[in-house]
């Protein structure tokens, strides 16, 4: 075989993204069909062979593409809902004559598209739980034109998951992967039900785009985000439908989209398949959703200026605000102001990652998070427990606070030395001290009566100790883990670390009842 030839096919086993199996025996085909060729006597220039093995390698690959869309389609199916929706229908001549009354109470019926994916062929299929919300009449349509009524089996609203199940077994299901494994830039398709029932079982190809994508869709429920974001086309009605790699392994339940225009902009975002999955064993098992429980609050991201706060090398973790006393990570030995940084060799960016990986893992599992305490990095194996629904698992960051004044909250920042109030004027803040506080104010801030520091009463919006959250209403606790109980104080300790060539420091806050920690520069 010459020299070029094996050249190219060695580039081509690295260029084309797909089995190398498969890749193989297409290129060995196409070398033995190039040199039975030779072998009959019939003349083969380099420009041809390559261009026979290269059109021989996309048929294969075209071919597979295609194979696995026909595997995959007759385990996605569009699920139709109905729900009836009760309005009051005034008469718009009652008033005239003197009765004007309630109205008439009248019915209609809302109706709704999406799609689904069948994962057992006991009946069993996964959806979004906003496709099947409220709805009082399910109908599945599958692809061989058959159509069932579905019961919902449980459902979870924090996860957007549904588990639906038809009265009829032998259905063709598909295969789930593991989606820990996918790689960014790994080829994918979406199949589902696109805008109309008549655009059922559309296939699209992309590729993974990210992953652990948190954008902040289910924070009205606390819920869990951890997407899978593609370019594969997704539009309203694919809900609920699969994410597929190339193996023909499920690897998403599709679900969101972030759009201007309100259809694919080549931004779609899919469940993970292994979150969906312990969410569906759990419905399954157990009737209802048994998620794993930490026991800690949150008390802040890790930002530059944290990690420079806290004399770390990354920029990366959590710090945790307060840990229950009983629950697991109080058994396991974690404390306040510890730091997260990596959980079962996974690096911890934010909260909401570590929150939904905890969420993600049955009760009774053991997790290895490495913490940092003072400086210093250690191992803590943690033994998960269930979360009850009684219990505060954790506690969702808060952006916001208020950003009211607190009504005669004059502070006494006149009480500060020259050189410590100009200091706390630089930095955008107003405080005062909680000894000033009404029990009315108290109350509004959630400031009880055993706690001690000072209150923020305002922050320039300007200022960089706004932008790195500290807000009004804030209550100020410890300065790099020195206590503070009066204006006075926070100002002197405040000049302190500054004369020290302090860069960064970290505040601990408590803001309505939650212990949170922000690290601010001077």
């Amino acid at each position: 075989m010459p020299f070029t030839l094996m050249s190219f096919m060695l580039k081509s086993i690295q260029v084309i993204m797909f089995k190398k199996s498969l890749m193989i025996l297409s290129i060995f085909a196409a070398g033995f069909a190039l040199s039975a060729g030779t072998a009959t006597g019939q003349s083969t220039d380099p420009a041809t062979a390559q261009s026979s093995l290269r059109n021989a390698s996309l048929a294969a690959f075209n071919n597979a593409i295609v194979d696995i869309a026909d595997q995959t389609n007759p385990t996605v199916v569009t699920v139709r809902t109905a729900q009836t929706v009760r309005y009051r229908q005034m008469d718009p001549f009652a008033m005239f004559f003197g009765e004007p009354g309630n109205g008439q109470v009248r019915e209609r019926v809302r109706r709704g598209l999406g799609s689904g994916v069948i994962v057992s062929d006991q009946g069993v299929i996964l959806t979004n739980y906003h496709v099947i919300e409220d709805a009082t009449e399910i109908i599945i349509d599958t692809y061989d034109g058959n159509e069932y009524t579905a019961e919902v089996v449980g459902t979870d609203p924090m996860m957007d998951i549904a588990v639906l199940r038809v009265g009829v077994e032998g259905l063709p299901s598909i295969r789930l992967g593991d989606s820990d494994d996918a790689r960014v830039g790994e080829l994918v398709l979406a199949v589902g039900s696109p805008l109309d029932e008549s655009l059922a079982h559309s296939v699209s190809m992309g590729i993974i785009s990210a992953k652990g994508r948190s954008i902040g869709i289910y924070e009205n429920v606390a819920g869990y985000e951890n997407f899978i974001q593609t370019d594969a086309a997704i539009n309203p009605g694919n809900s609920g439908g699969a994410l597929v790699n190339m193996d023909g392994e499920l690897i998403g339940i599709n679900s969101a989209i972030a759009s201007r225009s309100g259809g694919n902009q080549g931004i779609g975002f899919a469940i993970p398949i292994n979150m969906a999955r312990q969410a569906m064993e759990s419905i399954l098992r157990e009737g209802r959703v048994v998620r794993g429980y930490l026991g800690i609050t949150w008390g802040g991201d890790v930002d530059q200026t944290m990690a420079r706060a806290l004399k770390l090398n990354q920029p990366n973790g959590i710090i945790i605000g307060s840990v229950q006393r009983g629950g697991p990570a109080d058994k396991a030995g974690l404390e306040s102001e510890d730091v997260i940084v990596a959980i079962d060799n996974e690096p911890i960016r934010e909260w909401a990652q570590l929150r939904t990986k905890i969420a993600s893992t049955p009760p009774g599992e053991t997790i290895q998070l490495q913490v940092v305490r003072d400086g210093r990095e250690r191992e803590v194996r943690v033994k998960l427990e269930a979360l009850d629904s009684n219990q505060v698992a954790s506690a969702t960051p808060d952006g916001g606070g208020s950003s009211d004044d607190t009504d005669g909250a004059g502070g006494r920042d006149a009480e500060l030395d020259a050189e410590a109030r100009s200091l706390v004027e630089d930095l955008g803040l107003s405080l005062t001290d909680l000894s000033d506080l009404t029990e009315e104010l108290r109350a509004r801030a959630r400031v009880g009566e055993d706690v001690e520091g000072v209150l923020v009463t305002s922050v320039t919006e300007t200022s960089k100790t706004y932008r790195q959250g500290l807000r009004p209403g804030d209550v100020i606790t410890q300065i790099q883990g020195e206590a503070v109980n009066s204006p006075e104080t926070a100002g002197r300790v405040l000049l302190s670390l500054n004369q020290r060539g302090e860069e960064a420091i970290l505040l601990r806050i408590q803001r309505q009842g939650q212990r949170l920690f922000i690290a601010i520069d001077f």
